[in-house]
């Protein structure tokens, strides 16, 4: 995979584009998966299902009037 992929410029500064899995440490990516994060390294996964689902649904209810 590209270098491009896992860090950014902002402001003139590197900023890493993916998050680091806990407990690898830095320099080991975590893989963005539709609803988790999981390292390819150990197999530690997080869940963000949950606040992505809710803020869908708090914005569903303003659309529709409730």
């Amino acid at each position: 995979m590209s270098v491009g992929k896992y860090y950014k410029i902002v402001n003139g500064q590197l900023v890493r584009a993916k998050k680091f899995c806990p407990r690898c440490g830095p320099g080991v990516f975590m893989a963005e998966h539709w609803r988790r994060y999981t390292c390819g390294k150990c197999g530690y996964t997080e869940y963000v299902r949950e606040a992505k689902e809710k803020k869908r649904e708090d914005e569903d209810k303003e659309d529709e009037g409730g």
